[in-house]
């Protein structure tokens, strides 16, 4: 096990590390050696420092996303789930591939690819999805920790991944718990922005039943703002009255519209009422026609919808289980414009949530050089297989399951459907949390204890 770094944050004992892994899988085995072009996978080993040279479990954490590098802890409470996992686990944080310090995909990765051309690009970007995040996983079991099963907890994306690893390699996994992440099977990406879109319609609906001032204030912005179909005029494009987000991308209502992305967390309408609060410069910031928009808005909105560099490249195709019946071209945009409420002249205006838009790539920076490699993916019908319907059949991995029955992001009808047929699963649905309850201090230790007085993890502690 090849250790980079040793030390101690506040409360906890950490361990660097980094292996090599396959960027193609095909013809390769998780636990064995491979050749061609490899990648980095780094992993921290984190325990409670008095248990550092005890043998504890392993618990692999399984990070949202797509996208979505493992937390960098502040303390055991600063991501609450970790206080508890200490407890019990030695808490192994992996950076998924193309994220954090296990080979990061940005704009300069896309652009390296650039001459190759768009198909090359495209077949780079499938490498990063969860039949090859899982075969990592896998990988970094057998060859790092001697082959010992573990318990993984799935945040979110985390739990797509988590039908994965109990998928492909159902031996491997101890326990599974996850936590607003269990994904439709049959996957199909248009479904799931049938189910969403409607919400997020709700969710701004009670934003602006908790903020009434901001219907006005949201609409005064939005009015001086133009929309996406403007900026295709090449003489508004070329016009000095585009107002430019500090990173220099253009202002329009579509950006606008997706500070909603939050919504489905905690205390997301806060911190929207709050970015809205200081959007006029003049007098005491009350709504002016007249009024310039606030530098520190500017900022906040900058901020607040830029996202991970791979996390709207993918976001779509976490759904693409193998052989597509169809290509995916674009499920969110195609199901926003059946919904007339989402309108950029609708008022008030309503937000959107997570989901990604042909738009995004060429207006955003960060984006636009993914652009090539999106046309080709939408157009695509052949990926990863991610899913094996009869092997979830027959799982005997005991699964539990946290449904927060008002999700925004991940249905709570389709999570129980799918669990319906996933075999020795067991569920929790609540709606005391959203969808970032985990990050809390209750909905692990809940998990666990549930599966404690079970019996589910009677296997830990025979060993």
């Amino acid at each position: 096990m090849t250790l980079l770094a040793d030390y101690y944050v506040p409360g906890l004992h950490v361990e660097d590390h980094a292996i090599k892994v396959p960027l193609d899988w095909s013809g390769h085995e998780p636990g064995r050696g491979f050749d061609g072009e490899a990648l980095s996978l780094f992993y921290r080993v984190v325990t409670a420092p008095e248990h550092v040279h005890d043998e504890l479990p392993l618990l692999i954490y399984l990070q949202g996303g797509p996208g979505g590098a493992s937390p960098r802890p502040l303390n055991p409470t600063s991501d609450g789930w970790i206080a508890e996992a200490i407890r019990h686990f030695r808490v192994i944080l992996p950076d998924q591939r193309g994220t954090g310090r296990s080979s990061r995909v940005d704009t300069h990765a896309m652009s390296r690819l650039a001459d190759a051309g768009a198909r090359v690009q495209a077949d780079y970007l499938k490498r990063f999805l969860a039949d090859s995040i899982v075969r990592d996983f896998e990988h970094l079991r057998r060859t790092e920790f001697g082959g010992a099963s573990w318990v993984t907890l799935g945040q979110s994306y985390g739990g797509f991944l988590t039908l994965t690893y109990l998928s492909l390699y159902p031996q491997g996994i101890t326990a599974s718990f996850t936590c607003g992440g269990i994904p439709h099977v049959p996957a199909d990406a248009t479904e799931v922005y049938e189910h969403t879109f409607p919400r997020m319609a709700t969710k701004t609906a009670q934003f602006y039943a908790r903020y009434p001032q901001d219907v006005d204030r949201v609409a005064a912005v939005a009015d001086r703002l133009p929309s996406v179909a403007d900026l295709s005029s090449p003489s508004r494009q070329a016009a000095a009255d585009v107002p430019r987000l500090p990173d220099g991308d253009p202002l329009t209502v579509e950006r606008l519209q997706c500070l909603g992305s939050g919504f489905g967390m905690k205390p997301s309408f806060e911190r929207v009422h709050w970015i809205f609060d200081e959007a006029f410069l003049d007098g005491d910031g009350s709504v002016s026609a007249d009024s310039p928009l606030s530098d520190e808005f500017m900022a906040s909105v900058m901020n607040a919808t830029s996202s991970r560099p791979l996390y709207w490249p993918l976001q779509e195709f976490i759904y693409a289980n193998g052989e597509l019946d169809e290509p995916i071209r674009w499920a969110a945009q195609r199901v926003r414009d059946r919904h007339a409420e989402f309108s950029t002249g609708a008022r008030p205006l309503t937000f959107t949530g997570e989901a990604m838009f042909p738009w995004m790539f060429e207006h955003e920076a960060a984006l636009r050089p993914f652009r090539a490699a999106m046309d080709v993916l939408m157009e695509d019908t052949r990926f990863g297989v991610i899913y094996d319907e009869p092997q979830l059949a027959r799982n005997e991995v005991p699964l539990e399951a946290a449904v927060y029955f008002d999700d925004m992001y991940v249905d709570s009808g389709l999570q129980l459907d799918t669990l319906s047929r996933v075999g020795n699963s067991h569920y929790w649905v609540t709606n005391e949390f959203e969808h970032d309850g985990n990050h809390g201090d209750r909905v692990f230790a809940h998990l666990y204890a549930e599966a404690l007085d079970r019996g589910d993890l009677a296997a830990l502690f025979r060993r």
